[in-house]
């Protein structure tokens, strides 16, 4: 049975460390950026060898010999997490922290300032003031439900507005204590949290998370910036999108020589995330 919200909310945020600062257009924010990271605990931890399958969408494909399994936290079951779970896999659930999404069903939580701009070409879906504690409620919350179901972990998108086009003024301090907020959020309930792309404050946050998942690293000349997660023995985990299996397995030739030798767990997948088809590097 969950906490009361509002209880979890006072909790966790202020054992974080509260601060009274304003964000650029005085914004009240009660996130500490400096906060330490919550480190002790038995929760999931990845290795650098960790193999992973990633779908978002359609009939989840459970064949695949893999440790973790990265889906959505709204469309599993408890049911369908168990199983996985006997099979020996590692389940983490996928939600967005920092975007609100009108097809989710606590998308009435939000209130009308919570949101700012849209995502470009993601409909429906809008940017949100992470400094708003309504905002980091329903962030508990959907942690509460990934407790709920059975997951290992989370992958929280979105975590990298201050470098985004939000119509808010967020800035770096904004986005480093929301982003530690959420992994020692995370840590307090026991699940695995894993640093979704941010790579501008990955020697910040890289201590408080224990994956990084990155989108096109090696399209986007990204994966160096990543290095500290390995460095600590933690995985990196990349996704890289091809638009069929053919152009898939020709990205292949050169992407998967390169994400070996820099031991990166990369996969070539469609940007849908439906499983239409699937190149895994560690399995040329």
């Amino acid at each position: 049975m969950k906490r009361p919200l509002l209880s979890l909310l006072l909790v966790s945020m202020c054992s974080f460390g509260c601060s009274s600062g304003n964000g650029d257009d005085g914004i009240d924010t009660p996130l500490d950026p400096n906060v330490a990271p919550v480190t002790v605990g038995n929760w999931y931890r990845p290795t650098t060898a960790s193999t992973w399958q990633w779908q978002l969408k359609e009939k989840l494909n459970t064949d695949y010999d893999v440790e973790i399994f990265d889906i959505d936290l709204f469309d599993i079951d408890e049911a369908q997490i168990a199983s996985l779970q006997e099979d020996g896999k590692k389940v983490i659930c996928y939600f967005s922290a920092g975007s609100s999404e009108d097809w989710r069903n606590d998308f009435d939580q939000f209130k009308e300032d919570d949101m700012g701009g849209p995502l470009d070409d993601w409909e429906g879906e809008h940017w949100l003031d992470i400094r708003l504690p309504n905002v980091h409620e329903i962030m508990l919350s959907r942690l509460d439900l990934a407790v709920l179901k059975g997951c290992d972990g989370v992958e929280p998108d979105n975590v990298d507005g201050y470098a985004n086009d939000t119509w808010f003024s967020l800035n770096y301090d904004d986005q480093l204590a929301f982003n530690r907020f959420l992994s020692n959020a995370a840590h307090e309930r026991g699940l695995a949290v894993g640093l979704k792309n941010d790579g501008g404050q990955v020697k910040d946050l890289v201590d408080y998370y224990d994956f990084e998942l990155n989108e096109e690293c090696h399209q986007f000349d990204e994966c160096e910036e990543l290095s500290a997660f390995k460095e600590n023995g933690k995985p990196i985990l990349n996704a890289e999108y091809a638009g069929s299996l053919s152009e898939a397995q020709a990205m292949a030739e050169t992407i998967c020589p390169a994400a070996i030798a820099a031991d990166i767990r990369t996969l070539i997948l469609p940007l849908d995330l439906a499983d239409s088809f699937r190149i895994s590097c560690d399995e040329q």
